[in-house]
């Protein structure tokens, strides 16, 4: 049988199909019926539709002479023309839009044990209202005549759609519309059947429908606003169905929600300048002490069902599942929290969560692995570091290969078991220290010690406490290297006189903040004679001509406040210079360079206040500043054993 949810959705998919559509002809076992079938053909609302009737039709006897109903159905006309070039169509209930829907007002009568029941129910948007003549029409369809017209007009005007009594009529109960209850579907489904009244019987009101339901045992899943349209337009002789019971729903299983990306290799590649950088893949999970790695969500009970006879339907629980974790993760909160307990990167094995704090490259880095390295843990290359890449870490970084032109940053120490070649771009940062064979046309700041036992050429090192190149090669050439405590190696400079520059006895970060000083007033000075030379020209103006034009006058108040503004950021610089020099001058650190072979001439070295520059060659000696002087002692042994402080492996080949 058909619902009427379905005959509306029919009525939805042929309102297009069927718009052109003037008019039809149709039959059916009573008026009522026809309209229905009309509403569906012409794909319009029973308000929309306006008809003739054809033939009477007739009920027969015992199914003899049996003749059905025959109208002409069309759509009614529209209340106001639309306008040309609007392409604005007949609004239709079935369309779903966003704008205010465009509804004709309806009226309603209803014939009650009481009396006649009117009720009018006003327009919606531009829809039009109902008239007089529209109720007075609907009431002589039913053969109503006994009625208070005054109170049919006031009805009308109010359209408030309430139900009022209008009027009387003979009833006769033996001819009131009927309803029978039908239950379907294992008692998941009711549907009601409603017979049309005969001559003077009275109409089904909602409530009344909803009392046979119930007196029927159907007491869930009732959709009251279906009871309502059945009140207002009824559907006889055909199956409508106004409950449906509530199917039950199992429970969900226990599952487990990650907070990271399962899949690594489904990264998003970045963009930069409208190319893709593929350097930036960065596989690695990294995850921090204390970060939620993953929660369990618990099973639920599900939903019970019910039919439509009250009747409970019984779910399933859903299933749990076992929440265990790996290395490095603990759970919290009753079991089902995942939590990291160090910084690394996470790793799933099988179904269990494990954070490592240790990342291998097993090869070199570079395109083929996958690009930068960032890593909240130590992280180990077993290759080399290819030009133009990165590898940044909390822990430390260790590099069975070379480091060519490219980034090292890490929180702990760097170590290069081959050596570094930077081609003067490459850039190494450690907050502890520096270790590699070589080091060459590098640029390396260590927060403690840089390590080289083949030499150091052509490189811009700075360190917090030493720099020390010891070995059968231990060579520093070229370059600057400023240290706080020592500079040490076997040899300084080269016979060809190479310009090497040492600096020690205060630390790197101060010294380069005194040159960025330094320049920074310079250009400040000269900006300020500038002014003063174009200050000093209009003041000459202005007192020979008694006063100036407005629009020099303009530009000699702009060049007075600039003046003021780069005094006072002069003056500001001036301070944080000498600041810097107390600072300097403060630091208990002796500072000197020892070289147990030779210094050639061409070396520069400088010790807190004290510089020489280096004419004849020196063998076996130590340098330091004895009262401001730089002067030269026997050579002394390192106090600390630098054997013990190597890592494991840098011994090798010296």
């Amino acid at each position: 049988m058909i619902e009427l949810a379905e005959i509306r959705s029919f009525m939805r998919q042929k309102a297009e199909d069927e718009r052109t559509r003037s008019s039809v002809t149709v039959e059916g076992a009573t008026i009522e019926d026809a309209l229905a079938q009309a509403t569906i053909e012409l794909g319009l609302p029973l308000r929309k539709i306006e008809y003739e009737l054809i033939e009477q039709g007739a009920r027969g006897v015992f199914g003899m002479g049996k003749k059905p109903v025959k109208i002409l159905a069309y759509e009614a006309k529209a209340a106001a023309p639309q306008q040309e070039g609007t392409g604005a169509e007949a609004d239709s209930e079935f369309e779903d839009v966003e704008t205010p829907v465009d509804m004709d007002g309806q009226v309603f009568v209803r014939l009650a044990p009481e009396g006649v029941m009117l009720k009018v129910f006003p327009p919606e948007g531009n829809g039009r209202r109902v008239t007089e003549k529209m109720a007075l029409e609907s009431l002589e369809k039913r053969g109503i005549t006994d009625f208070d017209r005054n109170l049919v007009k006031k009805i009308v005007r109010l359209a408030d759609g309430e139900s009022v009594w209008v009027g009387n009529f003979e009833h006769n109960p033996l001819n009131d519309s009927m309803l029978s209850v039908d239950i379907r579907d294992n008692e998941m489904s009711a549907f009601v059947v409603i017979a049309p009244p005969g001559p003077g019987g009275s109409d089904l009101a909602a409530p009344a429908i909803l009392g046979l339901l119930k007196a029927n045992g159907v007491i869930h899943g009732i959709n009251e606003d279906l009871l309502l349209d059945l009140e207002n337009m009824p559907v006889y002789n055909t199956p409508v169905c106004v409950a449906k019971g509530t199917s039950p729903v199992p429970g969900k299983n226990a599952r487990i929600t990650y907070n990271f990306e399962l899949d690594r290799h489904t990264k998003e590649l970045k963009e930069r300048n409208g190319r893709v950088d593929f350097k930036e893949m960065n596989f690695i999970l990294n995850v921090v002490e204390g970060q939620v790695l993953a929660k369990k969500i618990p099973p639920d009970e599900g939903t019970p069902g019910r039919t439509v006879l009250g009747k409970l339907l019984p779910t399933r629980a859903g299933t749990d599942i076992k929440f265990e974790v790996g290395r490095n993760v603990r759970l919290a909160e009753n079991g089902a929290t995942a939590v990291a307990e160090i910084n690394g990167q996470v790793i799933m094995d099988g179904d269990r969560i494990n954070v490592e704090p240790i990342y291998v490259v097993e090869g070199d880095v570079n395109l083929k692995s996958g690009g930068n390295v960032v890593f909240l843990g130590t992280v180990i290359v077993k290759g080399s570091v290819a030009d133009g890449f990165k590898v940044k870490a909390a822990g430390n970084i260790e590099v069975e290969g070379n480091v060519g032109k490219a980034d090292l940053d890490s929180e702990g120490d760097i170590i290069v078991r081959q050596g570094i070649n930077g081609k003067t771009e490459g850039a190494i940062r450690a907050a502890k220290g520096v270790w590699a064979k070589f080091i060459e046309n590098s640029n390396i700041v260590a927060g403690e010690i840089v390590f080289a036992s083949d030499g150091i050429i052509n490189s811009n090192v700075d360190s917090n406490k030493m720099i020390i190149s010891e070995g059968k090669r231990a060579t520093i050439v070229g370059g600057r290297l400023r240290a706080t405590e020592e500079v040490r190696a076997k040899t300084f400079g080269s016979p060809t006189g190479s310009e090497t520059i040492i600096e020690v006895g205060y630390d790197p970060k101060s010294s380069s903040r005194m040159v960025e000083l330094e320049e920074a007033l310079q250009e400040l000075r000269n900006d300020l004679e500038d002014i003063e030379r174009n200050l000093a020209t209009l003041e000459s103006l202005k007192k020979a001509k008694g006063g100036l034009p407005e629009d020099k006058e303009g530009y000699y108040g702009e060049l007075q406040e600039k003046k003021a503004e780069l005094t006072g950021s002069k003056e500001e610089l001036e301070r944080e210079q000498e600041e810097l020099r107390e600072h300097m001058s403060s630091l208990l650190v002796a500072g000197k360079v020892s070289a147990s072979s030779r210094i050639y001439p061409g070396v520069k070295v400088i010790i807190k206040d004290a510089s020489l520059k280096v004419r004849t060659e020196f063998r076996a000696i130590t340098l330091i500043n004895d009262n401001h002087d730089i002067t030269p002692v026997k050579y002394e042994e390192m106090k600390e054993d630098m054997a013990s402080r190597k890592p494991k492996g840098m011994e090798a080949g010296e």
